[in-house]
């Protein structure tokens, strides 16, 4: 299983980024996905999850700023970050939780790398 991402950047506060992560090798409507994220010296935390239902989950530090989106033909799931704050720095990686006969399977992106400027 591959997981690219794509569309992290440099934004000044207030901005948007819409970041993008492309699946491969894997039954993508079968899989639970999110975005994780972290900062220096911080913790990996979960941001956002998507059910291969479609029903989403988001961290409380982003609920009514970020939306996650999945689209299960062009096997990519989406996070859209608007009203983007300093403290939302962090490289952003794309997860995958696959079915598996006994549990899950976790695949994880290489992450890209979100700076919002004040």
């Amino acid at each position: 299983v591959q997981l690219v991402e794509s569309g992290g950047g440099l934004v000044q506060a207030g901005g948007s980024l819409r970041l993008s992560c492309a699946a491969s090798g894997t039954i993508f409507s079968r899989n639970e996905m999110a975005w994780y994220r972290q900062a220096p010296g911080n913790e990996r935390e979960l941001v956002a999850s998507i059910t291969s239902s479609g029903i989403t989950n988001y961290a409380d530090s982003v609920k009514g700023r970020f939306t996650i989106a999945r689209d299960n033909a062009k096997e990519t799931v989406f996070l859209q970050m608007n009203s983007l704050k300093p403290e939302d720095t962090a490289v952003y990686y794309c997860n995958a939780q696959e079915p598996a006969r006994l549990g899950r399977l976790e695949y994880w992106g290489q992450g890209t790398q979100v700076t919002v400027s004040s």
